[in-house]
């Protein structure tokens, strides 16, 4: 109730038309093996090939994991690409997570 009662106010704050959900915490794992619809993409550090997060933005559909401070482990890491998540980029600048789920959100909007 209050969650949601937060979100109301940050959509009617910007000026949106779309409200977003707001889903109870969940065990990565859990999360990760859990069926999703849309693009499954996940943003981390690591020297890994990615490709850019524009790229998927015409998706109609799409769900980005970004890590917590220190970034995702190794195994989670793994375990999401194992799943069906395609790496990506946010750039050549490594972000806090929450301007990491910021600029995620304002890419995939506005592309």
């Amino acid at each position: 109730e209050r969650w949601q009662q937060i979100l109301i106010a940050a959509m009617l704050q910007s000026q949106q038309v779309w409200l977003p959900i707001l889903d109870t915490p969940t065990r990565f794992t859990d999360f990760i093996q859990a069926k999703q619809k849309g693009t499954k993409l996940i943003a981390h550090c690591l020297p890994n090939e990615k490709k850019a997060l524009t790229t998927f933005a015409a998706a109609n559909d799409c769900l980005i994991l970004i890590g917590p401070e220190g970034d995702f482990s190794e195994a989670e890491i793994e375990t999401a690409l194992a799943a069906g998540f395609q790496p990506v980029s946010l750039g050549d600048t490594r972000l806090r997570t929450e301007t990491a789920a910021l600029t995620a959100a304002v890419i995939l909007q506005q592309i």
